[in-house]
């Protein structure tokens, strides 16, 4: 069982490395950031247009490798029509999963992450997009980058 879904989690992962969504820049978000993961070569930026504190559309363009793309693919989904709060709180969730393993029910598709704990390398591939997030959100300029994280 543990097997069959650790093999779900790659086919979820591969599928949205191969065919990111929400592959795109916005034409005129409300806000961006930038993103560098320097030990893996990651780059996005993450572009957001929001109303009311309700995230209209989400999407990024950048390269790097497959945890990276899937994580910002995923991240563009699941925010789609949220909160800036709810991205927040969701962000807290997803750190906490992809540094210590430990998942809430109510995290969706964004449990295929869960795993990424037990690669410390790749933690930051994962968490990457998540920070561009909340530098966008937050209004940061500066690009996000890898080595101040703590993560």
């Amino acid at each position: 069982m543990i097997d069959e879904l650790a093999d779900l989690y790659q086919q979820v992962i591969l599928d949205h490395c191969k065919h990111p969504r929400n592959f795109h820049s916005l034409g005129n978000p409300t806000c961006s950031a930038q993103g560098h993961n320097p030990l893996c070569g990651d780059q996005l930026t993450l572009y957001i247009s929001t109303k009311d504190d309700i995230i209209l559309d989400i999407s990024f363009v950048g390269s790097g490798c497959c945890i990276s793309k899937a994580s910002a693919s995923l991240l563009t989904e699941a925010l789609k029509g949220k909160t800036t709060k709810e991205a927040r709180e969701l962000f807290d969730k997803v750190h906490k999963m992809v540094t210590t393993g430990t998942t809430d029910e109510n995290i969706g598709k964004l449990a295929v992450f869960a795993g990424v704990h037990k690669f410390p390398s790749r933690v930051k591939c994962a968490i990457l997009p998540w920070h561009a997030l909340m530098a966008a959100i937050e209004g940061k300029a500066q690009t996000v980058t890898t080595e101040n994280d703590h993560t």
